[in-house]
C-alpha cells in the first residue's frame, strides 16, 4: 500500500476525476460556442431572462413577454428580435440553450453573439466554465488524495512550499484564503454592479469568472478524490509535508 499511502505512484483516481470534470465543464463550454455558430443566422435573438428559471422554453414563456425596457429583469422581447423557444431546436442545441436558460440570466448586453445568435450563457459563465476545466486539470496534473479535502486541495503545491503551513497547522486557513482569492473578485464585481450604477465589462466578467471557476473546479476535484478507504482507514499512513501526521480525535 506504499504507493497509495504517499499518493505518488498511483494517481489513477485523481486523473480520472479530473478528466470527467474537464470533459463536463469544457464540453459544455465548447458546445456553447458551436451551437450558435452552427444554427442559421438570427435563430437566437437578444435575450434577457432570470437565473435559476426557465424563461425561454416555449413561445409563451416568461422571457418572451414584454416586461418593459427599464425592468430590473427581462425586457420587451418583441423589440429584441421576437420570440425564442429552445424546445423548437434539435435535441443537442436544445440541451445547450435549455441548460443556459435554467442557470444563467442570459442578458444580451452581457453575452457574446456568434453568427447573429446570442450564446446560451453570459460572459461571466463562459469564464466560470473555463475556470472549472482549468481547476480540475490543475488537480489532475498534481493533486493527490491525502485523506482530507484541505490536504488534498493543497497537494497541488510542492511539499517544500507547504512546510511552514503544516508546521503552523494553517492548512484550513490556507485553503480558504486561496478560495477567497478566486471568489472575491467576482463577488465584488457582481455585487457592486447590482447595488450601484457601476456596470462591469465583458472582459472583466470573463476574467473574474475564470478565477472563481478555477478554485471551485480545484476544490470540487479534491473533494471527490479525498477518500479514506485507500489508506485502509489508517490516518497514520498518509504522508504529509513537514512529516506531519493525521490523527483521529
Amino acid at each position: 500500500m506504499e504507493s497509495l499511502a504517499n499518493g505518488l505512484s498511483d494517481r489513477t483516481r485523481e486523473m480520472s476525476v479530473s478528466r470527467i470534470v474537464v470533459a463536463l465543464a469544457g464540453g459544455y463550454l465548447l458546445l456553447s460556442f458551436i451551437a450558435p455558430a452552427m444554427m442559421a443566422e438570427g435563430t437566437v435573438p437578444e435575450l434577457s431572462g432570470r437565473a435559476n428559471a426557465m424563461d425561454y422554453a416555449t413561445d409563451g414563456g416568461w422571457g418572451n413577454q414584454d416586461h418593459g425596457e427599464d425592468s430590473d429583469m427581462g425586457h420587451d422581447q418583441s423589440m429584441h428580435g421576437g420570440t425564442f423557444s429552445w424546445t423548437n431546436l434539435n435535441p443537442a442545441w436544445a440541451f445547450v440553450y435549455g441548460f443556459g436558460d435554467l442557470n444563467c440570466h442570459q442578458k444580451h448586453e452581457r453575452s457574446w453573439e456568434i453568427n447573429g445568435n446570442q450564446m446560451p450563457v453570459c460572459t461571466r459563465d463562459v469564464g466560470i466554465f473555463l475556470g472549472l476545466a482549468i481547476g480540475a486539470a490543475l488537480f489532475g496534473w498534481r493533486g493527490l488524495n491525502r485523506w482530507t479535502i484541505r490536504d488534498s486541495f493543497l497537494s497541488v503545491f510542492p511539499d517544500a512550499r507547504l512546510e511552514s503551513i503544516y508546521l503552523a497547522d494553517r492548512r484550513m486557513l490556507a485553503m480558504l484564503a486561496i478560495i477567497c482569492i478566486g471568489l472575491v473578485p467576482m463577488a465584488a464585481d457582481g455585487f457592486t454592479q447590482m447595488s450601484t450604477e457601476y456596470e462591469s465589462t465583458n472582459p472583466l466578467r470573463v476574467l473574474t469568472g475564470i478565477a472563481a471557476g478555477t478554485v471551485v473546479g480545484w476544490w470540487f476535484s479534491a473533494a471527490l478524490c479525498a477518500r479514506t478507504k485507500y489508506f485502509d482507514d489508517d490516518p497514520s499512513s498518509v504522508l504529509l509535508p513537514a512529516n506531519a501526521r493525521l490523527t483521529i480525535k
